[in-house]
C-alpha cells in the first residue's frame, strides 16, 4: 500500500489497495484503518463502485447509520446527495432537494446532531457535473493544535449543543418538517473529541453546533463562528475535485467539510454511507458527565 499526501498536513490518496480488498482482507483493513486514524481523509481512485461494495467496505469499520427521516435514502444505509428529481433531471434552485444541497455547502461534520454521532463517512462519485461540485475539507485536529495551550484548557471540556435544525434553518426555516424536528432533537457533546487510537484531540464544532452551556446565545454563536473561521482558512483546507471512480472516506471526529456549488442545470449524484461511532472510537468520553 502506498500513501500519497493530499492536504496541507492531512489526507492521503491510498494506492495498491481497493475497497474490495479492505472488505475481504483483515491485513488490508488493518493497514487502511491505521492510515485513517493517522491522516483523517482517505482517497481511493478508479474504483468500480456499487452500493453493495460500498456497504461491505464501510461495514468493516463499524455499524452503519440509517438514512434520516424525509431524506433521500431514509431507512436505508445510503444518503443520496443529488439534484436529480424523480424524472432524472436536475430540479430548480427553489426545490427542497436543491435547498438541502445548499445546506450541505455549510461547513459541517456529519451526524453530530444524532444521539449516536458518526465516526466516518464514505462518499462515492456516481454522476459528476462538468463544473464545480468539489468537496472542501479541513482538519479540526490541526485547528485544535494551533490554539494556544491556555485557550485549549479553557475550551476542551465546554459542552456544545448540536441540532440539525440549527444548520437547516440557516438556509430556510421551512426546510425541516415537524416530523424531522421531532425525531432529531438537540444533543450535547464536549467541544473536543479525543481519538483513543493516537491520543489526538480535535475540535468538534461546525454548522450543526449552535449553543454552549454557560454562555449567552450571542456569545456562544460568536465563539463557534470564530473557531470555524479559524479552522477553515483557505491555506488550511484541501479542495477535492472529483473524478469518475473516486471514493473518499473521512473521519468526522477530526474534520469538517462542505460541498461546493455547481451549475443548477448540470446533473450531479453522489452516494454516502455513514459509520456510527462506538465507545471504542472515543464516544464515551465525548458525552457530558451525567
Amino acid at each position: 500500500m502506498e500513501l500519497i499526501p493530499l492536504g496541507p498536513d492531512f489526507g492521503v490518496e491510498v494506492r495498491g489497495v481497493n475497497l474490495v480488498d479492505v472488505a475481504s482482507s483483515d491485513k488490508a483493513y488493518r493497514e487502511v484503518r491505521a492510515a485513517f486514524e493517522a491522516h483523517s481523509i482517505l482517497l481511493f481512485r478508479n474504483q468500480t463502485v456499487s452500493d453493495d461494495v460500498q456497504v461491505a467496505y464501510s461495514r468493516a469499520f463499524g455499524p452503519l447509520e440509517l438514512g434520516k427521516v424525509a431524506s433521500l435514502g431514509a431507512g436505508t444505509f445510503f444518503a443520496r446527495i443529488t439534484n436529480l428529481g424523480p424524472d432524472g433531471k436536475p430540479v430548480p434552485a427553489t426545490d427542497k432537494l436543491a435547498l438541502r444541497v445548499r445546506a450541505n455547502q455549510l461547513w459541517h461534520t456529519d451526524s453530530s446532531f444524532l444521539k449516536t454521532p458518526a465516526l466516518a463517512s464514505v462518499l462515492s462519485a456516481r454522476i459528476l457535473s462538468e463544473a464545480g461540485g468539489e468537496t472542501q475539507y479541513t482538519s479540526t485536529r490541526r485547528a485544535w493544535q494551533r490554539l494556544p495551550e491556555a485557550r485549549q484548557r479553557e475550551l476542551r471540556d465546554r459542552i456544545v449543543t448540536h441540532s440539525y435544525a440549527n444548520s437547516r434553518d440557516q438556509i430556510d426555516p421551512k426546510l425541516m418538517g415537524p416530523e424531522e424536528r421531532a425525531t432529531m432533537p438537540p444533543v450535547r457533546w464536549r467541544m473536543t473529541w479525543r481519538n483513543p487510537a493516537n491520543d489526538q484531540r480535535s475540535l468538534y464544532v461546525a454548522s450543526h453546533a449552535g449553543a454552549i452551556d454557560g454562555m449567552r446565545d450571542n456569545e456562544a454563536k460568536a465563539l463557534l463562528a470564530e473557531l470555524v473561521e479559524g479552522a477553515t482558512r483557505a491555506e488550511y483546507t484541501y479542495l477535492h475535485r472529483w473524478r469518475p471512480g473516486d471514493v473518499v472516506m473521512w473521519d468526522n471526529r477530526a474534520t469538517m467539510h462542505r460541498g461546493r456549488p455547481w451549475p443548477v442545470d448540470q446533473a450531479r449524484s453522489l452516494v454516502r454511507t455513514t459509520i456510527s461511532a462506538t465507545d471504542a472510537d472515543g464516544l464515551a468520553e465525548l458525552r457530558p458527565a451525567a
